[in-house]
């Protein structure tokens, strides 16, 4: 099939190059020349592991090509994915303004059928305001569908080619009958093609992500009393999550959930039930949770330093919301380092795929190593932010060398309460007791 995809950014590259590894030719849009003119080159904007393989493959073969014109995606493409950014507003709710200027735009060029496909996340309703932009210009026909994404960052291509599910959303036999084809390949071990109305799979996708929020900030609620009452928030998650209705994922505490996905997607829930008069009690809960979760080890390092911080030097190891991405949106680390900064420390830093965003953001504020041992020397203490597998099992002689005292607050339990006592550390982490060297 030919298929057009607005905008190239997580959701949009991986959708793009996912849909040409299974044969399909797809024009990747975007209006970022600099970014075009890259993706031209073979060069992959973003940090998702094996997409560079399959990127480079399907330019070679000609099935994959990017353009920052409209119109050639409208000349190819009978499809046209919109995977644009929805930001949140300062009220919560998501800022619609670039889909519904392409929607505009597509009613002027649109010739043919063609079905428009919302893979951006976008709230309840989105699909009718999609529709009634292309119909001010466009009077021919044409279909819109809600097709929301559930790809992991760090697992996105193996989210897309094989899904647990895919969600459409449509009340058109005819759109219906062309996505079954395009999406059959995908799904050949048996998971399900669930079709529904367009407002059903929008809540999907907002109940999806609003539910696996919950989990994270009640898991972390719960590892905040282990500590208070001296129980073993470890123990307390294998016993509860070896229960087949709770499951066992999504149970790990630590210092809140980042991205570009929870934090914006339960915002948007929350404002439109607060728009229909409604109150989503526990979610408004959990969003603050988090907001408290971000810095949850702050007063662990002011008690530790009697409440003085300056001059103090820190090393992180973490800087991405989540290991295997350079995503750094809403990434606790940034609210670590900005308290720490604020409190007179400094930090020096490392994550294998980030620090160049990080940079962008924070500049020379703090310092960057080259790889984590670069980062320890003279610092105060270690402070771990993100559970990259490069952290899980160190060479503890180089900590106990390069650090100046063998200090570590960790914010996502790498290591066993065992092998820091044995080693020595003053070690604190999330919901289990302290060890004090």
């Amino acid at each position: 099939m030919n298929i057009g995809v607005v905008g190239t950014g997580y959701v949009g590259l991986v959708t793009g190059t996912c849909l040409a590894e299974m044969g399909n030719h797809v024009v990747c849009v975007d209006i970022d020349e600099v970014k075009v003119k890259k993706m031209k080159n073979g060069e992959v904007p973003i940090y998702e592991p094996h997409l560079d393989n399959l990127f480079e493959r399907n330019i070679s073969q000609g099935r994959l090509s990017f353009s920052t014109n409209l119109q050639d995606a409208v000349d190819h493409a009978s499809i046209l994915f919109l995977a644009l950014p929805t930001p949140p507003g300062a009220d919560g709710s998501a800022d619609l303004q670039y889909i519904l200027k392409v929607a505009e735009d597509l009613g002027n060029i649109l010739t043919e059928y063609t079905i428009v496909i919302d893979k951006s996340t976008v709230p309840v309703g989105t699909a009718d305001k999609v529709r009634a932009a292309i119909e001010k210009n466009y009077a021919g026909e044409f279909d819109v569908v809600s097709n929301p994404e559930f790809l992991r960052e760090g697992f996105a291509v193996d989210d897309f080619l094989k899904p647990d599910r895919v969600v459409i959303g449509t009340d058109s036999d005819r759109a219906r009958s062309i996505l079954d084809d395009l999406f059959k390949p995908f799904v050949r071990q048996g998971n399900p093609i669930l079709f529904m109305d367009e407002k059903s799979a929008e809540m999907t996708k907002y109940a999806a992500n609003s539910f696996l929020a919950t989990k994270i900030s009640f898991m972390n609620e719960i590892a905040n009393l282990c500590e208070i009452i001296g129980a073993d928030v470890d123990k307390v998650r294998i016993g509860i999550g070896s229960d087949t209705r709770i499951g066992n994922r999504f149970l790990f505490p630590g210092i809140g959930y980042g991205g570009s996905c929870f934090p914006k997607d339960v915002q948007a829930i929350v404002k439109t039930a607060n728009d229909n008069d409604y109150s989503l009690k526990i979610l408004e809960s959990v969003i603050q949770v988090n907001e408290d979760q971000k810095t949850v080890l702050l007063p662990s390092i002011l008690d530790y330093y009697e409440g003085d911080l300056s001059g103090k030097h820190f090393a992180m190891w973490g800087l991405a919301f989540k290991p295997d991405t350079d995503d750094i949106r809403e990434a606790p680390a940034l609210y670590i380092i900005e308290k720490l900064l604020e409190r007179g420390a400094t930090v020096t830093a490392y994550d294998p795929e980030a620090m160049g965003n990080v940079k962008k953001v924070v500049g020379d504020k703090i310092s960057y190593a080259q790889n984590e041992y670069d980062a320890l020397p003279d610092a105060d203490a270690l402070i771990i932010c993100t559970e990259w597998s490069v952290f899980r099992t160190p060479e503890f002689s180089e900590l106990d060398k390069k650090l100046k005292n063998k200090t570590i607050f960790d914010g996502r339990n790498l290591y066993s309460i065992e092998s820091m006592e044995k080693r020595g550390y003053y070690y604190k982490s999330i919901g289990r007791r302290t060890v004090t060297a």
